[in-house]
């Protein structure tokens, strides 16, 4: 029997790509706005937004006349020069959160990293080797690289690949007294989601995150929040610590930025910018001319109205899950969103909503939501009634 497109695509992927992803049989082939479609034709809505990246959806007109229009002036130069998109998508990071400056780098883990080596060059300068130790949150995921991998606060990601990074100790969130007991005087950063993500879609208290942020002004302590997930709208906000009404020392971002392609930034406060100096660090594809071209239509087209909407339309899927027997809770803000089913499996409902025509993702033992940032309320509502069929089933 003569094999399909998507059977002949997978063996193909199975012989010549390193088998570390677990694929759902789904071969997406082509797609607009939150719609897509497979190699055979069948058509799904997205509610997954390739984790959280594609801020648009698939293949927004104005993103791909920006990044189209810089390609054909230049893809790239280096470092070593000065480019206009880098120092435009810099200044509007810069401004949409009251800080100072930035530094570009290729994806979440990749700004993480050189957050870390920010924290402990400060403390090192100012304090002395010792001060090198960084707290992180259980449950917390901030990349793949051996540091990220180390800060990220799940056992089952340590593992494998020893000896580990030192310097990482991890606590329960939203636990005052654990962590009062874990900082020392070789405490040099508190490394915090917000919202964590991978973790499950689980919120901070803001009662413990004005803790953490008044202990690290008084001890000078450095606060990085990782908005990687949570930032460029997700919630309903520019960034997600204004709900929270503080101000990190450094922030980290990513996927949503570049809308689909690769890109990570740091942005720093008055306190850090000035910390890394020539030669400290740096990376070949930071601040690429093409994906900066992306970034900037994402960061001027991300206005009050849009987030008016992302918050409407928050309100509105909150509202029609909750009226749910089926569902337990929901938790998290704007349109990062996790579900708790009282009876079925994260797993089992994504798997069947993808039978359905709907792509979801998970999150431990939530089904995780996030749609395209501008999604069509038809959209929406096609993929929420596939939804809510799905859990009530």
């Amino acid at each position: 029997m003569k094999k399909t497109k998507a059977e002949l695509l997978k063996n193909q992927d199975e012989k010549y790509i390193v088998g570390t992803y677990k694929r759902s049989d789904l071969c997406l082939s082509e797609g607009s706005q939150a719609g897509v479609k497979d190699l055979e034709g069948n058509e799904y809505i997205d509610f997954s937004s390739g984790i959280g990246v594609n801020s648009f959806g698939f293949s927004d007109e104005g993103w791909v006349k920006a990044i189209t229009d810089q390609a054909c002036k230049l893809q790239h130069t280096s470092n070593l020069y000065y480019t206009e998109p880098a120092v435009k998508v810099a200044r509007l990071l810069v401004e949409k959160s009251n800080m100072s400056k930035v530094f570009f780098a290729n994806s979440g883990a990749e700004a993480n990293e050189c957050a870390i080596k920010t924290v402990r060059k400060y403390s090192n300068e100012k304090y002395g080797q010792h001060r090198n130790e960084i707290i992180t949150l259980k449950n917390s995921f901030h990349g793949r690289t051996m540091t990220t991998i180390t800060a990220t606060g799940q056992e089952e990601y340590h593992q494998f690949f020893h000896p580990f990074s030192e310097g990482f100790f991890y606590v329960e969130p939203n636990n005052i007294a654990e962590l009062e007991r874990t900082i020392s005087d070789n405490t040099c950063a508190i490394m915090i989601e917000l919202i964590q993500g991978e973790g499950g879609v689980n919120s901070l208290d803001h009662v413990y995150v004005d803790t953490i942020v008044s202990i690290c002004k008084e001890k000078d302590i450095l606060l990085i929040v990782d908005e990687i997930q949570t930032g460029i709208g997700r919630t309903g906000t520019f960034f997600a610590f204004e709900q929270f009404n503080i101000q990190p020392d450094l922030v980290t971002v990513a996927k949503g930025l570049g809308g689909g392609l690769p890109v990570g930034a740091v942005i720093f406060n008055e306190k850090t910018e000035n910390v890394l100096t020539f030669g400290d660090h740096g990376t070949t594809f930071g601040g690429n001319l093409i994906v900066c071209a992306g970034a900037a239509y994402i960061l001027e087209s991300l206005d009050e109205k849009m987030l008016a909407e992302i918050n409407e339309k928050s309100e509105y899927i909150r509202k029609e899950l909750l009226e749910m027997d089926e569902v337990e809770f929901v938790s998290g803000l704007g349109l990062m969103i996790g579900i708790k089913h009282k009876t079925k499996s994260a797993k089992e409902i994504a798997e069947t909503c993808l039978q359905e025509g709907l792509i979801v993702l998970t999150a431990k033992e939530k089904v995780r939501l996030l749609p395209p940032l501008n999604i069509s309320w038809e959209q929406l509502e096609q993929g929420l009634n596939i939804l809510k069929k799905v859990l009530k089933g």
